[in-house]
């Protein structure tokens, strides 16, 4: 929504009293606003702070959901809201290194368990898998948009991941079959035009 000279006008005309008043009203409304402007403002934590305390959460809640890979639906389910709050932690923290270690530490996390989940049928796990290679992909276009200083770092997670999924017999003939190379996995080998290719993928129903 653009706002009009008048209106920001109007806005400036209030009173400190009001403006209070009123920010404190959107707060209430808005708890992500909240809380990445407590972050900013007054947050003891730092960004590397709040990265590792989410690692921690990662790790913590994948093993609990381990117990539960039997029933997909629900593992799944617990799988999403554990990336649902690395999605908040990007929003309020801004870290744009986390977005990417820390969703391929979400991954990683969960193929270790691989022995596992190579007993389930593959129609029952089709779906993680997919959302594993769509998470893989994302972070992959991400990656090459960070800073190269970063690569080294981050080729660790992919190195894990890379060896993990060799391990995976199904996920791995569904990650190629889906137009993935695992090349990609390294920093310096994700094609220059990677979004584009992706984007071919997908016109082409795959990925979905």
């Amino acid at each position: 929504m653009e706002y009009s000279k008048e209106f920001k006008a109007a806005l400036s005309a209030f009173s400190s009293i009001e403006k209070d008043r009123l920010i404190f009203r959107l707060l209430k409304k808005d708890k992500l606003l909240s809380k990445k402007l407590y972050f900013e403002l007054i947050d003891p934590e730092t960004t590397d702070n709040k990265r590792d305390a989410m690692e921690e959460i990662i790790e913590e809640k994948v093993l609990l959901a381990s117990k539960y890979i039997g029933n997909q639906k629900y593992f799944l389910g617990i799988i999403r809201k554990i990336s649902a709050e690395i999605t908040e932690h990007v929003k309020i923290t801004t870290d744009r290194f986390g977005e990417v270690s820390l969703n391929l530490l979400l991954i990683n996390k969960i193929l270790e368990y691989n022995e596992d989940l190579s007993r389930q049928r593959f129609d029952n796990v089709y779906k993680l898998y997919l959302y594993i290679i769509n998470k893989t992909v994302r972070s992959l276009a991400l990656i090459k948009k960070m800073d190269v200083d970063y690569w080294m770092e981050i080729d660790e997670h992919l190195d894990s991941l890379k060896e993990k999924m060799h391990q995976n017999n199904y996920l791995s003939k569904l990650f190629i079959n889906n137009g993935i190379d695992f090349n990609w996995l390294t920093s310096d080998k994700i094609p220059e035009n990677f979004d584009q290719i992706i984007k071919e993928i997908k016109n082409q129903g795959f990925l979905r």
